[in-house]
């Protein structure tokens, strides 16, 4: 517990003196567009330290990878430098913006405009895409998903999907924070790392029993982690609420809650932060 608090007092320091070390960069999906790769944006954080570093990226939920104002969301950036303060680069790929949307919470599950089929591709390609810089150890990279981008970890990482399989690359290590699982637990998931799932006992909006099962279908290498009366967004700082504009959850119509816990977050991240550097050492 210690070792988190410092871990996350030093990324504070970080994100107070260190912004300097954002990059904007393209990243090219392996979905194709008219004959040519989608071209993602996302945000590079290079770690500090010489040689090929472990790299992670980081898949944003629904509401995209951006705050009201435009700017990367204050989880994406806190993740980020926690993530540098552990001598690992992060890349957090925006799947929305070149494809046009801004978010995707508002729309029904089943007709959004953008699949977990897409990101899949995007999360493969990410990796391809680092797997190529000469300042990344291709054998030490991870995925690390919230919500919407928990459930594209799982897509990205299931070898029964045909481009997984196919894959010239994948994540050593892989994190997913309340995904949905009911998709993958009906197909099945052979996961192609060792996969952590974070999960809210009371979330109503991704329940966290399918990624329960999921994780006892799974092998030793699928491993699940459930907090008591957390909802979704527990690992944030904000209060609850309730999103009524969201048309899915437990109970249609009624809206969803989200908010931060305090205990399920220092929980949370100490679990990804043992789990991450179990499988990124060298």
């Amino acid at each position: 517990m210690k070792g988190l608090r410092a871990a996350l007092a030093a990324c504070a320091c970080w994100l107070a003196s260190a912004a300097l070390a954002q990059e904007r960069v393209d990243v090219p999906s392996l979905e194709q567009r008219g004959g040519a790769a989608v071209l993602l944006s996302a945000d590079w954080f290079t770690a500090q330290g010489s040689g090929a570093r472990p790299a992670i990226v980081m898949l944003h939920g629904c509401g995209g990878a951006f705050d009201v104002r435009g700017r990367l969301s204050a989880r994406m950036r806190e993740y980020a430098a926690l993530f540098n303060t552990e001598g690992w680069h992060s890349l957090v790929l925006d799947s929305l913006t070149a494809r046009g949307e801004r978010e995707l919470c508002t729309q029904k599950v089943g007709t959004r405009r953008i699949t977990q089929a897409q990101r899949r591709l995007d999360a493969l390609g990410a990796l391809q895409w680092l797997a190529a810089r000469g300042d990344v150890d291709a054998k030490r990279m991870a995925l690390v998903g919230w919500s919407n981008g928990g459930s594209t970890v799982l897509a990205a990482t299931n070898r029964r999907q045909r481009e997984v399989a196919a894959a010239g690359v994948s994540p050593r290590v892989a994190v997913a924070f309340y995904p949905g699982c009911d998709a993958e637990l009906a197909r099945g998931h052979d996961t192609t790392a060792p996969l952590l799932l974070l999960v809210g006992a009371s979330d109503d909006w991704t329940p966290a029993a399918p990624c329960i099962a999921l994780a006892e279908r799974g092998g030793p290498s699928l491993r699940s982690v459930v907090y008591p009366g957390a909802f979704h967004g527990f690992d944030g700082t904000a209060p609850l609420r309730v999103r009524r504009e969201v048309p899915g959850g437990v109970n249609p119509g009624q809206g969803v809650t989200v908010g931060g816990d305090a205990a399920a977050r220092e929980g949370s991240q100490r679990e990804m932060l043992g789990h991450l550097r179990a499988h990124l050492a060298r």
